[in-house]
């Protein structure tokens, strides 16, 4: 088959390799009729995520029709039209029976990315996400295997709903919907959202949903702020225009500040001089900018939401802010599982419409370019999403 495969930073390449088969009795083979590059998928393109191997095939956003499946599986059949979660949860172990799906501590091989590790076990494992994350195969592929498959995928029974309607349903939707709800928007709430990529637009549209009466968001890329207003009615900010967002978003908040802030930029946030060279030298693990403007604009005992993607240590983690504002901080990989059928009932009903910020649809074969284009923000792009067979 053919798939998009690993060889270092910004080298990315469609190869044939091997068709996956069933090892375990509760796996599926999917063929792939659609997946898409995550803004995630970024950072290894650029060579910020250790423990790739040459080879490797990447992607976790994807779904498809079940081909093959194993003798223990009973949740799904051949020929089912399905999504995969981007995490591979057991469903039967104690964070599992807890709802938190990509705590999962049985299927991750990997040590995961824990800095300070001790004896716990790592979390999930991803889809195409190094061996941090189990060195699993990945989604950007002709046909993927699917482990875990009574617990995992979500069966599409209504065929009037297009892939690019569902799609997002593996990964960007649940968790700018999980950022939403663990920023505590209700009707009436007003949040600053940082970053205007997919996770952002995605907590914007879930913002809306849930009732956020005012949406600000941060972005220095002018193109997608005029989408996001165009869209779900934010208030743009660039900050290549204004020193300092987070004191505008205070100003217009009567001097408090927003109810909460969602930091959907992470570990590669724009920051200040003396901090790229820090992360160069491997003295800081992530910038702190976007997470230090999301403190900064949220009012006291408000909420502080990070679905962004950190790792290891923060130069200028104000924890002393924290505490003197009273804020709730939640974070983490996020609990697709928990979200996804509720998720399609609202793109079913059309009151979400994840496919807005589909910018570019390509072949399989063109998947190294979809990479380029989405990573120089050229053509005015916003999602890439790939088609397959």
């Amino acid at each position: 088959m053919k798939a998009l495969t690993y060889h270092g930073s910004k080298d990315v390449r469609v190869e044939s390799v091997a068709d996956p088969k069933i090892i375990d009795a509760d796996d599926i083979i999917l063929r792939v009729t659609a997946t898409a590059i995550c803004g995630s998928d970024l950072h290894i393109y650029r060579g910020k995520i250790p423990m790739m191997e040459h080879g490797d095939i990447l992607g976790h956003e994807f779904m498809g029709i079940v081909e093959e499946v194993g003798p223990a599986v009973l949740r799904v059949k051949k020929g089912d039209r399905v999504v995969i979660p981007f995490t591979i949860s057991c469903g039967q172990c104690f964070y599992c029976n807890l709802k938190l799906f990509a705590a999962c501590e049985t299927t991750n091989t990997g040590r995961g990315a824990i800095v300070n590790k001790k004896d716990t076990k790592a979390g999930a494992a991803l889809f195409g996400y190094s061996h941090l994350y189990g060195g699993i195969p990945g989604g950007q592929a002709e046909f993927v295997r699917v482990p875990k498959a009574n617990v995992g995928p979500l069966v599409i029974a209504d065929s009037g709903l297009a892939d690019a309607q569902v799609l997002f349903l593996s990964d960007i939707l649940p968790t700018g919907y999980m950022a939403a709800v663990n920023a505590a928007i209700g009707k009436g709430s007003s949040v600053a959202i940082f970053g205007a990529g997919p996770v952002g637009l995605m907590a914007a549209a879930s913002a809306r949903l849930l009732g956020a009466e005012r949406i600000f968001m941060v972005d220095h890329h002018q193109y997608r702020l005029d989408f996001a207003q165009q869209t779900y009615g934010v208030e743009p900010i660039n900050f290549d225009k204004v020193d300092d967002p987070a004191n505008v978003i205070i100003d217009r908040m009567a001097g408090r500040g927003v109810d909460s802030s969602i930091d959907a930029v992470g570990f590669e946030a724009k920051g200040s001089t003396l901090e790229s060279a820090l992360t160069a030298v491997k003295l800081e693990g992530s910038s702190g900018a976007s997470v230090r403007q999301a403190i900064a604009a949220t009012r006291r005992g408000g909420a502080v939401s990070l679905p962004g993607v950190y790792a290891g240590w923060v130069h200028g983690f104000l924890l002393g802010d924290v505490f003197e504002k009273g804020l709730s901080i939640k974070g983490g990989q996020t609990h697709a599982q928990n979200y996804m059928p509720q998720l399609l009932e609202h793109i079913a009903k059309g009151e979400l419409h994840p496919e807005a910020i589909i910018t570019h649809t390509l072949p399989l074969s063109e998947a190294a370019r979809g990479y380029e284009i989405f990573e120089k923000k050229e053509e005015d792009c916003r999602k890439v999403v790939l088609t397959a067979g």
